[in-house]
């Protein structure tokens, strides 16, 4: 099975992508160890870390049940270097035909953003394998089911302002999974060393989305 189709099942299947932004990239690593330990595989790093190409060699090398991938990619030319660096999918915070483009032909999992309807269909007929839908907190999971009431074959990502109770909800509503950076990977939890504490929120979320897909 290609690559990519297995990593679009495992995302249906596990339902969170783990955003990890950090001015101390040294204990990404540990926390994306935490994350996994708590059922979350899908890590995505954001460009806005330091040394944001490293920190995806390394968990890419480190990591290997999970699946990392690059955020905040802004252009073509960052999301090549993401790929070569390790990264199975791209984010981006909108719409750059060059960048879907580029992921498309190496066969990555490209993840536009966007927020109106008009945006979420732009970004699907480019080519997007799933479309980011940011702020998520602005509509809720109310605004995600009206999304794809006329768009049934979008696959929605809401991101911002997704916690573990209200996960579901997004769920719930049609997204094919969420994304969660600071109400899961908090900078007070870094900044503590509490992986534990990650890991246990991390099985939080994937218990109320396994509680409601699998009943």
């Amino acid at each position: 099975m290609d690559n990519k189709i297995a990593f679009l099942e495992k995302l249906w299947h596990s339902g969170v992508v783990a955003v990890m932004r950090a001015d101390d990239p040294g204990k990404l690593k540990e926390a994306a160890a935490a994350l996994a330990e708590g059922g979350i595989i899908f890590i995505e790093v954001t460009m806005t870390t330091p040394g944001a190409l490293k920190t995806i060699e390394d968990l890419a090398a480190s990591q290997k049940n999970s699946v990392i991938g690059a955020g905040s990619v802004l252009d073509a030319e960052t999301a090549r270097l993401t790929i070569l660096s390790g990264a199975e999918f791209v984010v981006s915070p909108a719409i750059n035909s060059r960048v879907i483009e580029l992921c498309r032909r190496y066969s990555k999992i490209v993840i536009p953003g966007a927020f109106t309807p008009t945006e979420v269909i732009t970004a699907w007929q480019a080519g997007a394998d799933l479309v980011k839908i940011f702020p998520a907190s602005l509509g809720g999971p109310d605004y995600i089911r009206a999304l794809l009431a006329p768009l049934p074959q979008v696959r929605l990502l809401p991101t911002g302002g997704v916690e573990a109770e209200n996960v579901a909800d997004f769920i719930k509503a049609g997204s094919y999974a969420v994304a969660a950076g600071g109400n899961l990977v908090s900078r007070h939890l870094l900044k503590q060393r509490d992986f534990q504490g990650i890991t246990e929120l991390a099985r939080k979320f994937v218990t109320e989305i396994s509680r409601f897909r699998n009943r």
